[in-house]
């Protein structure tokens, strides 16, 4: 797999690259000590993964993240970083980010991280994550998370959640796979979302929470 290592220092990004391409399936592909140049540079080296630092001299990993998941969504994402900073932890994760460790974490467990994003799953520990919930959890209590969704997107979101596919959901509701797909951009931009994993993980929470409160969910297929 080709990586692509984002850090302003380039003795960290010497000891990464070594770790990385004593594997013999990781090649690293290129580096950038700033933001701007790994900007510059990724969409033409199109790596698998795209190992970014959150703090940068001009900027940060999450705008670069959030940069480069929108114009490559191919590109898995993993945030390496010394800071364990709540608010740039669910920042990268809601910019698209598959993954976020701190730069404490051991050479094997990084090697793991990269093929875990590079695979297509979600890479957080245990403690990251349980922040992400927390705080989507205090955002939901201040107001209702669905507020801005028409009654069809509710029931897509809803669906999303279950695991279904576009077309799995047109043939559910009786709508043609681009109508869905209309819906679903539609929804993903009112949420301030970009991958549908993202969307899933989102559903689950919210109407759960909703069924637990009293609501009532839906009755199984």
């Amino acid at each position: 797999m080709a990586v692509f290592l984002l850090d302003d220092h380039e003795v960290v990004r010497r000891g990464v690259r070594d770790l990385l391409e004593a594997e013999p399936d990781i090649r690293v592909v290129g580096e950038a000590g700033t933001a701007s140049s790994a900007l510059a540079r990724i969409p033409a080296l199109r790596p698998d993964v795209a190992v970014l630092d959150v703090r940068l001299p001009d900027g940060d990993g999450v705008t670069v993240c959030r940069e480069i998941r929108s114009r490559m969504p191919e590109v898995a994402c993993l945030m390496l970083t010394s800071f364990g900073d709540d608010e740039a932890l669910f920042d990268a994760i809601m910019a698209g980010a598959a993954g976020y460790v701190l730069k404490q974490i051991r050479g094997t467990d990084l090697v793991g991280a990269v093929r875990t994003v590079a695979s297509g799953e979600s890479m957080l520990d245990a403690r990251a994550a349980g922040q992400v919930m927390a705080r989507l959890r205090d955002q939901s209590h201040k107001r209702d998370p669905l507020a801005g969704l028409t009654p069809q997107e509710r029931r897509i979101l809803e669906l999303i959640g279950e695991g279904l596919t576009n077309r799995q959901i047109g043939e559910r509701m009786f709508l043609a796979e681009k109508t869905v797909k209309n819906y679903v951009s539609a929804l993903f931009a009112k949420l301030g979302m970009e991958r549908r994993t993202q969307a899933a993980a989102y559903a689950v929470r919210v109407f759960d929470e909703r069924d637990g409160a009293g609501h009532g969910g839906s009755p199984a297929d």
